[in-house]
Parts: C-alpha cells; structure tokens; sequence
C-alpha cells in the first residue's frame, strides 16, 4: 500500500527538548516487585487550553508515578506503570495507572485512579477500580505476548471520569464517575469473546466511544452518558492483527481512528456516530506503530507514531508526525519529530509497554509530545517537545 492523499508539508514549528526527569539505566530480571529496577519511563501528557503541560512519568526506582514532580501514586511496595492523564477547569487533574498488585491470579495487575483539585500539588488517595486478580491493565496478543498500559481516561465536560481497561484474561471493562472521581459507579464488562487490548475514549456530552482491538478494531457507542453501550461496530476485516486503536473528536462530531496495521498506521473516520466508517487508508510509511492522535478546535488533525528501524522486530527510536489541516481528508508527508529520538541510538520507552499517551493537542493547536528512552546499565531519561503551526 502506498500513502494515499498525501500533497503538502506540515508545517510545524518545534521548540527544543525539555528534561522532565533523569535517572539510572539499571533493569534487572523480572521478580515481580522485587525486581530491580531504577530507570524513569512511561510518559504521558495533557495540555490545557492555556498551553500548559503536564507531564506523567514513572519513577521506576521508587516504583511510584509522579506528576510534575509530585508522587502520586505513593506506594513503593509495589510497581505504578504506564499513567494516562487528563484535565477538567483550571486546577483539576486526574491520573490513571496500571498498578502490579499480586492478589492470587496468573498475572499482577489493578487499575488505580487519583484526582488533584489544585493544579496537580496534592493527589487524592487513590482508588482501586479494578480490584481483581485478572492481570488488569495488560493488552494480550497471545498468551506469551502482551503489552502494560492497555487502559484509557477521558473526561467530559460536565466533569464525568470515564475510564476503561482490559486484563490479561481477555475482558474489557469500562467504569465511571459523575462527581469528578471521589465515587465510581460499579464496572461494566463490554467485551470478553477474544482477548481485547489497547482500550481508547472519545467523548462529547452524553456520546461516549470506546475502540478496542481483538486483531480487529471495534467501536461501541453509549448515548446516555456511559450508563450502559450499543452493540459494537467492527470497523476491520484484516488478515493480519490490527492494533493500538486511538479515538478523537473533531469539528461537526467527526469521529477520528487510528491504528497500526502490517507496520504502518492507518487512519478512518465516521461522520454517523461510529455507526459506519470510511475506508481506511495508510498515513505513514511502512516501519510506523502504536499511534498517537489528537484534534484542534477547527479541522486539524494530528497523528504521531513510534519508528521503528527495519521492520517491527526492533524497538523503535524516534516519533514522526503527520497532520490534516481538513479533517482527515488530506493528510502531510510524515516528517520525524525533531528531538525525538535519545542520542547515541537509545530505544523509546515505556519498556513495559507501548500502549502510551505521548500526544496532547488543545483547540488552538498547540502540541506537546513526550518520549523516553534508556540505555542499559547507564542513564535513562523523559522529555517534552512544545509545537504548534508555523
């Protein structure tokens, strides 16, 4: 398949890296939480309608998330992985991660939840959505493949937390708060048929849609706010395993996907609601996965994804970016996301995982983008990259 569409640059300005977090470069085997492990990784981001960022990391180290340099999670008896993060208003922060809590199941794994109502000083104790011995938060191929961070949080602007996770014995949940994340409302199962993986919220008013992929993405659709879902849209028929679905909401209630399939991303939208989907085509070259994708406030659409250096088999080393500036239907030549790639040839992060949230794109169109790399026995490191157009 060949980049269909394609015509134009860009066009993005790019500040310098900024260092959000340092440390050492030391993983050792895996013994569950007595492994020994001291390296940052797992970034995410949120960027508000002011421009500010915050940045979500893991300390691994101190087995803890921190935000801004405040913990978060504060348990370091067990390790925090992979966050998501969102805002509401002008102070209110919430963070969702994947916790290994080893509770009698095949696999360690809860999903955790904290809230700050001033600007990200001071975190809520969190709550354990989860709460089972499911492996929660694990994205499963097969029974010995499977990617950490397989969950998502999305806010509505009433305030509603809207979560959704699977685990490694092939369920996807989904679970919500109508009082901005003090109480949830008990979980609901959407899928179990095949082992789901790589869960993605998009949200506007009472319109909640949530993709997953079982090696075919599905778009299930509530109306009524997350109280309860219609029957799923499977939007591929692929051969091959389509993967790492990600949702967004642009102008006119144009739903936004994307997704990596056979080494490149692919991008479609729907126009009735998830009901039908155009016919996806590639907007990247081949070498390209686990997509990121964020919408401005007029018709920009933006995708970046992890590179990967000859074929898939590799870990990828660096971010491109391709952009819409007419909702979707042209989209630019992918361009490499300068400062992206860690010098010296040092894979990406997160090392658990690449089901991660490294994009954020507010109304007006400015970008961050974050990134983590790590070379063994020596350093490790997270870093902000701020865009916008030219």
């Amino acid at each position: 398949m060949d980049i269909t569409n394609v015509v134009f640059a860009a066009a993005l300005s790019w500040q310098g890296a900024v260092d959000i977090a340092e440390g050492r470069g030391e993983r050792g085997p895996w013994q569950q939480n007595e492994s020994r492990y001291d390296y940052v990784d797992d970034p995410a981001v949120a960027l508000n309608e002011r421009g500010e960022a915050v940045v979500a990391w893991v300390d691994q180290g101190e087995k803890d998330v921190f935000l801004n340099g405040v913990n978060v999670s504060r348990n370091p008896e067990t390790f925090s992985w992979l966050p998501r993060v969102a805002l509401a208003g002008r102070d209110q922060v919430f963070v969702l991660w994947q916790e290994i809590i080893f509770s009698g199941g095949s696999h360690g794994g809860d999903i955790l939840f904290a809230r700050s109502e001033d600007g990200g000083k001071t975190f809520s104790e969190p709550l354990n959505l989860s709460d089972s011995m499911a492996g929660d938060g694990k994205g499963r191929t097969t029974r010995e493949l499977w990617h950490n961070g397989s969950l998502d949080l999305a806010i509505a602007a009433d305030g509603t937390v809207h979560t959704a996770w699977t685990e490694y014995e092939g369920a996807l949940w989904f679970r919500r708060s109508t009082d901005g994340g003090k109480s949830f409302a008990e979980r609901l199962k959407i899928h179990e048929a095949t082992p789901a993986r790589g869960p993605a919220l998009a949200v506007a008013g009472d319109t909640v849609h949530l993709a997953w992929t079982d090696g075919d993405i599905h778009v299930a659709t509530s109306t009524n706010g997350g109280r309860s879902f219609g029957a799923p849209t499977t939007v591929t028929r692929s051969e091959g395993y389509t993967d790492a679905p990600k949702l967004a909401l642009g102008v006119g209630g144009t739903l936004h996907l994307v997704y990596a399939e056979d080494s490149r991303v692919m991008y479609t939208s729907s126009q009735d609601g998830a009901r039908t989907f155009e016919p996806a085509r590639p907007i990247s070259r081949p070498g390209a996965g686990f997509p990121a994708l964020g919408v401005d406030g007029v018709n920009g659409v933006y995708v970046t994804y992890e590179l990967f250096p000859n074929g898939t088999r590799q870990r990828p080393r660096g971010l491109a970016i391709t952009v819409s500036r007419d909702g979707g239907r042209i989209f630019s030549s992918p361009e490499t996301i300068p400062g992206s790639a860690a010098p010296g040839g040092a894979p990406n992060g997160s090392f658990q995982g690449l089901l991660m949230q490294k994009l954020s794109v507010n109304r007006r169109g400015a970008l961050a983008v974050v990134n983590s790399a790590l070379k063994d026995g020596q350093w490790s490191r997270v870093w902000l990259i701020r865009g916008g157009g030219k």
